[in-house]
């Protein structure tokens, strides 16, 4: 077994591997940069080496610097994690040719199922099932127009090198294509440096799935069965559970004998998931479900499968690496009731899913009934320089519903704040009624709008509540804020609430049952449905903040200008960009609250900006 394992990684997964790691009694090497100087992965490693500034670019994705912190350390091997360089064959490669060992697979593997074209070509010869389409040479407008017709609309342009939803276009009709092609390969081009593109025909009830293989050097391969990750927003997932509701004995061995065969057809050693679309208009049936790709790292999901199957596959990797036989042959795994993650992210849902930074003054997960597997920790900070995942919170039951009721129940019981969370989104997905009842597919959250986004606000009964706790804690200093307010409680009490920076009146004439609140200074604050509210008496000090209400846009969050669409004296209609802003991994666009003028532009594209600042002020248009 290896003895010492650098982290080329960070936040959640770092932690997950260390944890397997110490339980094995291998000694862990952490990478950090900047941003990560007192990040928790640093500290529960045996050792740390920093690798530079905070962007990702200089510091995680800079494979010399990884080696030559391995190799400073005496690290045997180096595990990737997931994203980063998990997929960077020539890394992988690089690691190889530096006497470590790679816990992955092969980089001959890793090149084969990078490209979709030539892995669905490999996978045909394998005799799995691929999704009708056209990856053919000819690249030609005419010859891509011409196929697209053939296979019937709608159909899905998709980059030959694309991933995370970039390079896809929905094309409905041949009138269409042509536009979208060319802004598809654009795009493709700008990403991946390659505007390669392959058809498909568009699937239109697409559920998600997705099996995890297992290969060792010694030409065995298992699975360890399915999971459905259809549960997903602007196709990043959400909710993945295990295994996929609605799944009987036939088509799962099928499927899983499919993702075999294709594991086999690459030679491939170490953790991987083969991902499949299926046609659930008529339910889950083997016809009906098409190889997509293969991830060739471990997958952001992958405790799911662990909870049903009782194993540890950062375990099995590293097993694996280490020369050994997998520990399990296929007729000895088995499923074992069924496990939910919900990824929580630090964003917004209120806010456009806007992401959300800064100290994490307030983090419990209630975990006691759930696996929480997280990179942070209360006294810690969100960053705006990586992905703004800060736990996955696992439940495994009996029973789908049982899962889905163990969730639920640490979302309502978790605490974060300041930083906002996707909590109460995640929540209503949970108890909407077709995920509930397992029918769903990828557009369930995009048909659903505005029934699962949270309220800005706590219900009434609540806000009542918190007004009684604010009265009766600062009564009769506070007396002037409330009309009508006597010490021997009328019959009638209102007063201004301030609720996370938004002024709320509240008619609080009957007292409020169960109003017991913590008091954090002279405001209280408390959960509700995933959220953690702040609340206070609003302040009335002649003070007027810049909000888009009076032209003034600020930046959300600190993040880099990446461009600037108006110049001083530009007249723009309410909604049109202004300007963009790239954090945490995302570009944000900006724009005018109303019809206007630009009476002040302070951004300049490239620059780094701080929160709160004012970038554009736009004067309303008489």
């Amino acid at each position: 077994m290896i003895t010492s394992l650098l982290i080329a990684n960070r936040g959640e997964i770092a932690c997950r591997i260390i944890r397997t790691a110490r339980a094995l009694g291998v000694r862990t090497v952490a990478v950090y940069s900047d941003a990560d100087a007192n990040a928790l992965h640093v500290r529960q490693a045996d050792e740390a080496v920093h690798i530079g500034p905070s962007p990702a670019r200089e510091s995680y994705l800079v494979g010399e610097k990884i080696i030559a912190a391995a190799q400073a350390t005496g690290a045997e091997a180096i595990h990737p994690g997931y994203g980063f360089l998990s997929e960077n064959a020539d890394f992988a490669q690089a690691v190889i040719d530096a006497g470590l060992v790679w816990i992955g697979p092969r980089p001959d593997s890793i090149r084969a199922m990078g490209l979709k074209d030539a892995a669905k070509a490999r996978m045909i010869a394998a005799r799995v099932p691929v999704t009708p389409g056209y990856l053919g040479e000819d690249q030609s407008p005419e010859r891509l127009r011409a196929e697209a017709d053939a296979i019937g609309y709608p159909v899905l342009i998709k980059a030959v090198a694309g991933g995370g939803g970039k390079g896809m276009r929905r094309v409905d009709a041949s009138a269409e294509f042509d536009d979208a092609l060319a802004s598809c390969k654009r795009e493709a081009a700008s990403s991946f440096g390659d505007d390669r593109v392959l058809l498909e025909k568009y699937i239109l009830s697409p559920r998600h799935i997705e099996v995890q293989v297992f290969g060792d050097a010694h030409g065995n391969v298992v699975h360890l069965f399915e999971r459905d990750c259809s549960l997903q927003r602007r196709h990043q997932k959400v909710i993945e559970e295990a295994p996929a509701p609605g799944m009987d004995e036939a088509t799962r061995e099928a499927i899983c004998a499919a993702a075999v065969r294709a594991a086999k057809a690459v030679d491939y050693v170490g953790a991987g998931t083969i991902e499949f679309i299926a046609d659930a208009s008529e339910g889950l049936r083997a016809d009906r479900i098409w190889f997509m790709e293969m991830n060739t790292r471990l997958q952001v999901e992958h405790p799911v499968t662990e909870e049903i199957t009782g194993q540890d596959l950062v375990e099995w990797q590293l097993q694996v690496a280490s020369g050994e036989m997998l520990p399990k042959r296929q007729e000895e795994l088995e499923i074992s009731g069924h496990a939910m993650e919900a990824r929580l992210y630090a964003e917004d849902p209120s806010a456009g899913f806007l992401p959300s930074i800064g100290p994490l003054t307030e983090f419990d997960l209630n975990d006691g009934m759930v696996r929480a597997d997280t990179g942070v920790e209360e006294g810690g900070e969100v960053s705006p320089f990586y992905d703004p995942m800060i736990a996955k919170l696992i439940a495994h039951a009996a029973t789908r519903e049982d899962a889905i009721e163990r969730l639920s129940h640490a979302l309502l019981g978790s605490s974060v704040w300041p930083v906002k969370t996707n909590g109460a989104f995640l929540l209503k997905a949970l108890a909407d009624p077709d995920f509930a009842s397992g029918n769903l597919d990828t557009g369930l959250i995009a048909r659903k709008g505005e029934a699962l986004m949270p309220s800005r606000l706590p219900a009434e009964d609540t806000l009542r509540g918190a007004a009684w706790r604010l009265v009766e804690a600062s009564a009769p200093a506070r007396a002037p804020n409330l009309p009508g307010f006597r010490l021997n409680a009328p019959p009638h009490l209102a007063t201004v609430l301030d609720v996370d920076g938004v002024r709320v009146v509240v008619d609080f004439r009957e007292r409020a049952e169960n109003w017991y609140m913590e008091l954090h200074d002279d405001r209280t604050r408390l959960n509700e449905g995933g959220q953690t509210f702040s609340i206070g008496f609003a302040r009335f000090d002649g003070a007027a903040g810049a909000t888009a209400g009076d032209g003034a846009i600020l930046a959300p969050m600190p993040g880099r200008v990446t461009a600037v669409e108006v110049t001083a004296g530009d007249a723009v209609a309410k909604g049109q960009r202004l300007l963009t802003l790239e954090a945490m991994k995302m570009e944000h666009g900006l724009v005018a609250p109303f019809d206007g003028v630009v009476a002040e532009l302070d951004a300049v594209a490239g620059s780094q900006v701080s929160e709160g600042t004012l970038l554009v002020r736009v004067e309303r248009q008489e």
